[in-house]
């Protein structure tokens, strides 16, 4: 076995899931994370298609069931808070509450992926530290840390986000490879001041729009704030105290219960924010150098998709270096070529799935319905696509 001693910057989903396959393949794997434990918070986020089947072969499947979020039901309302719509069906983008996907809150489903690959032998956490540089050769990658000695590794991997860090060393600047679409995202958890029950509700106002959801029975609420500048902003993507002014600055007199989500954002430990934005690369790895999820092929929180790419790709990626015995060349074009018409789709998912949630809002509230521009796929099969991998045995 080639190329055994495994580098993996990021540890959410794709990372941990990574992880996890390559020490059950018999490689030996080093995942270091710039956070000082596991991130907390984060939107709820779907299990779906393949995604289900790898993460029963990891033997987590009945877990990730019970820590479904459960939710029964949608509604949706005006600025002044009157109901628009309501179902117990069907969300906004016509995706069935009774449907064999599972929907989980990130963290719960990032602590049960980590706990799994801790179980593994040969895998090791460098938290609070991060990649510094990367110097590959024909024989490794050597690797210096802000903090840790400088070590030298056979592969590494970037499953560290949108916004890279591995992607930036290897690749180049972010600017080259991004694609915005045009909204901004908080997420954060508050106390369940709606007194919601196993609900959603969505509200729509003027270039604004937020979502409250109740979770983990009910003892919470996931609060989602987004808006829609007319130009993109230009902002430290690591300042939170800034995002949140950002936030109230934009959003303090949006009516319905904006102005209460907002007081309990300022306290809140698990704030986060970023544009709904894509990543689109010609190739997915540089030599030695691979990504894997979000850092190479984002399709934003509109495809609905990250989190089952995530930890598709990671069992893809793990299984093309087994069956490569570890010649990262063939392993790495073998990836590619797997998933490369699965990633494309679930992109152009979430732009189709942005087009119908504005028609959709726009029918409801009796708004124009937006233009879309020529870039627009039409209308996607949700599940057509979802379902339109098959994972195979490595």
């Amino acid at each position: 076995m080639k190329n055994k001693n495994i580098l993996i910057s990021g540890a959410s989903i794709g990372g941990p899931a990574l992880a996890y396959w390559l020490s059950r393949h018999g490689f030996d794997v080093t995942v270091v994370e710039r956070s000082a434990a596991l991130r907390s918070g984060g939107q709820a986020i779907d299990v779906r298609g393949p995604a289900l089947d790898v993460a029963e072969r990891m033997g987590i499947l009945d877990d990730i069931r019970r820590m479904s979020t459960s939710i029964r039901g949608m509604s949706m309302v005006d600025s002044t808070g009157k109901e628009l719509f309501r179902s117990t069906e069907r969300t906004l983008t016509d995706l069935e509450f009774d449907s064999p996907d599972i929907e989980v809150m990130r963290d719960d489903l990032s602590k049960l992926i980590y706990r799994a690959a801790g179980e593994q032998e040969h895998v090791e956490y460098l938290f609070g530290d991060s990649i510094a540089s990367l110097d590959q050769n024909d024989d490794g990658v050597r690797v210096t840390f802000e903090r840790n000695a400088p070590r030298t590794f056979d592969l590494v991997v970037g499953a560290d986000g949108l916004h890279s860090n591995v992607r930036r060393l290897a690749f180049g600047p972010e600017s080259e490879f991004i694609r915005h679409l045009g909204t901004y995202l908080a997420v954060f958890t508050a106390p369940n001041f709606l007194d919601l029950d196993h609900w959603q509700v969505l509200c729509a106002a003027e270039k604004a729009w937020g979502g409250v959801m109740s979770a983990r029975d009910n003892t919470e609420l996931r609060v989602y704030l987004g808006f829609e500048p007319d130009e993109p902003l230009v902002y430290d993507f690591r300042d939170t105290e800034a995002h949140k002014q950002i936030l109230a600055d934009r959003l303090a007199h949006a009516g319905w219960e904006f102005p209460k989500a907002l007081t309990y954002m300022w306290d809140a430990p698990d704030f986060h924010f970023d544009s709904m934005s894509q990543i689109h690369m010609d190739s997915w790895s540089r030599g030695r150098v691979v990504l894997l999820g979000d850092a190479g092929y984002c399709g934003s929180p509109m495809s609905g998709q990250g989190t089952s790419m995530a930890m598709v790709g990671a069992y893809v990626l793990a299984g093309e270096l087994k069956a490569a015995e570890g010649d990262h060349n063939v392993a790495f074009a073998a990836y590619e070529k797997e998933l490369r018409e699965y990633v494309t789709q679930n992109q152009e998912l979430a732009l189709s799935n942005k087009a119908r949630l504005e028609a959709e809002v726009a029918a409801l509230t009796g708004a124009a319905a937006p233009e879309q521009d020529a870039e627009t796929p039409e209308l996607q099969d949700f599940a057509e696509v979802v379902n339109s991998l098959t994972v195979k045995d490595y």
